[in-house]
């Protein structure tokens, strides 16, 4: 994304050059296209302003050219000229013939008695396309955001003003200095862009408890209308189901599946100001609803407990089954979102020197396991930062820098529910988590990469992005006296600051290379930092009563992940290979964290040292997906292969691939079962994709109409399941029918989606 404002640059150079290839006559295509881009370095003139002084230029020569080229006008029809006048025309008019004559050998030029060349009084460049009737009097634009007609009134009071300053179409054009560069903008009207895409998802869950009977903090809840057993010897009785509706011989419910279907629509639109300025967003709409949660009659209002409570039903609907229609989401009401949700608004500029954003925007880095924006068509997670950040680079080498400032963690702000009017503030500095970023990368232009790639050229790619981030104070808390609540009192607030003096650097390194059809990618990060407390409130567990000096908290976490790709039989061949690793935590007791806090060390040892991915980068459609959340405290191997059964060139395929991923624990005392094997998963898909609308141009992107089936079974290993001498103290209760073991985990999704 680094190189997007230079490749904008690069895309100008070419529209230059495609209007020069339009002008007539040799000297005038080469005068443009020579245009020394160069001499206008440094003197302050914006991607988009570069581009209006060599159109403004060009114009002027066009102007020139076509008074040079003007002839007499034409006599009326049924007007002859009277003999002897033709050869004493022809004796006075001892003007050269125009560029490209017939006269030079060029094409021939139009015929003696068609009017000459008109010359627009606005010159446009390229050619706009044809408009309708009705819109022509007023301000259009072409696509490209260029107005191609000004209203009536507004140009007649521009050509009075015209008329005393530029030269009119009878004199001679001046030089290009002599074109104001004010009148070529004012015609200019912003672009507005859609892009983005609307999903459906079915999925299907089966025993994606594992078949664990876990007491507390299971690792995947099961469902509510199952009747089991747990390890403890807890009873969850649901004794409801059977044929018969008498309620004293109904019988205990067993039910090990969940299913459901949800949806999304997101919006990312982009206003175009010009070529170097624009305003870019991601809006969702029904973000994730699950389909049928929103019944009527169905509402939530805040509780005494902290808790919501279910609303009494209205008359209409007094009961779940009476409900005909599905109600809008609304946060806190029917749902914990709204309908419509804003996830990120940011602005753009670029300049000679660089490009700057400020905003809320996407953050991505590499393959995405440290930060990931999360735009995928099947993403659910994504990383956001509120962002000042300037890149600039050197565009010859392919190599860029950029630094950013990062808003991550204000703090209480001065806002509250009573008052919606009025500019909130950050209410203290102590207790920011300040964070800065720099990145230093070398990346060639995509296309510039593909003719290499062609040419039989590696291409390498590759950098590093550095965090730093610092907070001194904190406030943790949940208490509601003191915690850092909407509208909470400054002294309450102080109440409940605790120091938290944490400091970390983030390195992270990403390299690729590309030669012919193959692809290596790697990405590898480090957490180096220390905590001085890790209480959420007042105290300090800074000293370290067993172990003499050392005092303070420690964090030492790193992962890596490769991508190895192979393409053949024309590209519809896909052959992969991943790889990835998690350090984990021999001093905590599970991979996935337990409870709200930070998980506690069971050694001496202070140092958290379990490092997760982040939860959009998916290697699976069970495990790490879903069961785990993401890759944590573990490695893995994943071979793939996918192949394309019938592609056209317009970009329509159907596909299938299947997928293995064999994973372990870095450290085994972080199972459940103390062993290293977690388990092996098999996964399987079938794909169609119609690659309609705009994208359908690059068949690295997604578009148009895309469905596909997906299948996965996961076999767990001794990693997840039970300890031995569990299972005998299971086994051996009173009422236990069933043997403590784990059971394989099934799933089934269905994708249907349009992206444009």
């Amino acid at each position: 994304m680094q190189d997007e404002y230079f490749d904008r640059t690069a895309s100008m150079e070419s529209r230059l050059s495609a209007v020069a290839d339009r002008l007539p006559g040799e000297p005038l295509r080469d005068a443009v296209t020579n245009l020394p881009s160069r001499k206008l370095e440094g003197t302050g003139l914006g991607a988009g302003r570069w581009l209006a002084t060599a159109g403004l230029m060009v114009s002027a020569l066009i102007l020139g050219s076509g008074v040079a080229q003007a002839q007499p006008e034409a006599p009326e029809e049924g007007d002859k000229p009277k003999a002897g006048q033709e050869d004493k025309a022809a004796e006075k008019d001892d003007t050269p013939p125009p560029e490209g004559s017939a006269d030079e050998g060029g094409e021939p030029g139009p015929p003696p008695n068609d009017p000459p060349p008109t010359v627009p009084e606005e010159p446009l460049l390229g050619d706009p396309p044809p408009l309708p009737e009705d819109t022509k009097a007023a301000g259009t634009k072409d696509s490209g955001g260029l107005s191609v007609a000004g209203e009536a009134t507004t140009a007649a009071a521009a050509k009075d003003k015209e008329d005393g300053e530029r030269p009119t179409g009878a004199e001679p054009a001046g030089p290009a200095s002599e074109v104001f560069a004010e009148d070529w903008w004012k015609l200019s009207r912003p672009v507005f862009e859609f892009h983005g895409y609307y999903r459906v998802r079915s999925e299907f869950f089966h025993n994606f408890h594992i078949g664990r009977r876990d007491p507390v903090k299971p690792l995947w809840p099961r469902p509510p209308d199952d009747d089991y057993i747990d390890a403890d010897g807890d009873a969850h009785r649901v004794e409801l189901c059977g044929d018969d509706p008498d309620p004293s011989n109904q019988e205990a419910c067993d039910n090990n599946t969940q299913a459901g279907a949800n949806m999304r629509f997101r919006l990312n639109p982009e206003l175009h100001i010009s070529d170097n300025v624009r305003i870019r967003a991601q809006v969702d709409l029904l973000d994730n609803i699950v389909l049928g949660s929103t019944p009527q009659g169905y509402a939530n209002e805040p509780g005494l407990d902290g808790r919501y409570s279910v609303v009494a039903r209205g008359g209409y609907s007094p009961t779940g089954a009476f409900a005909t229609t599905a109600w809008s989401p609304s946060a806190g009401i029917t749902s914990t979102k709204d309908s419509i949700t804003v996830k990120r608004v940011w602005g753009e500029y670029s300049s000679p020197i660089g490009q700057l954003r400020f905003g809320r925007m996407p953050s991505h880095w590499g393959l995405g396991i440290l930060a990931n924006s999360g735009d995928g068509y099947d993403s659910d997670w994504q990383s956001t930062a509120d962002r000042l950040m300037f890149i600039t680079g050197v565009k010859a080498w392919d190599l860029y820098f950029g630094a950013a400032w990062d808003f991550a963690n204000e703090g209480a702000i001065s806002a509250a529910l009573n008052e919606q009017d009025g500019q909130p503030y950050d209410l203290a500095q102590k207790d920011d988590v300040d964070q800065w970023v720099f990145v230093v990368m070398r990346r060639m232009n995509e296309q510039l990469a593909r003719k290499a790639l062609r040419d039989g050229h590696p291409v390498f790619n590759g950098g590093a992005y550095v965090v730093y981030r610092n907070q001194s104070l904190a406030n943790d808390t949940t208490d509601p006296g003191t915690g850092a609540s909407l509208g909470q009192g400054t002294d309450e607030l102080s109440q409940g600051l605790v120091r938290r003096g944490a400091e970390v650097v983030i390195p992270d390194v990403w390299f690729q290379f590309r030669f012919d059809k193959f692809r290596f990618e790697l990405e590898g990060v480090m957490l180096y930092g220390s905590l001085e407390n890790t209480n959420r409130t007042a105290g300090s567990d800074f000293l370290n009563g067993r172990v003499e000096g050392d005092d303070g908290w420690n964090i030492r976490q790193f992962g890596l992940a490769t991508q190895t790709e192979y393409r053949a039989v024309e590209d519809r061949l896909k052959l992969a290979f991943g790889f990835g690793i998690a350090s984990g935590d021999s001093d905590v007791d599970s991979i996935a964290p337990i409870g709200n806090e930070l998980q506690p060390q069971r050694t001496l040892d202070r140092t958290f040292s379990t490092f997760r991915f982040h939860p959009d980068y998916r290697i699976d459609l069970i495990l790490w997906r879903h069961v785990l959340n993401r890759v944590q405290a573990a490695y893995y191997f994943r071979p793939s292969v996918d192949y394309d059964f019938f592609r056209d060139p317009d970009g329509q395929r159907i596909g299938g691939g299947a997928t293995v991923i064999w994973s372990r624990a870095s450290e085994f005392v972080q199972t459940p079962g103390h062993e290293h094997d977690l388990g092996v998963e098999l996964n399987f898909k079938l794909y169609f994709q119609s690659k309609d609308g705009v994208l359908n141009d690059d068949p690295d992107k997604m578009g148009g109409f895309f469905t596909s089936i997906e299948y996965g079974v996961l076999f767990p290993l001794g990693g997840l399941g039970y300890l031995p001498g569990q299972v005998d103290a299971y086994n051996e209760m009173p009422g236990v029918e069933e043997e403590l073991d784990t059971e394989t985990a099934q799933t089934v999704r269905w994708y249907l989606g349009i992206l444009f």
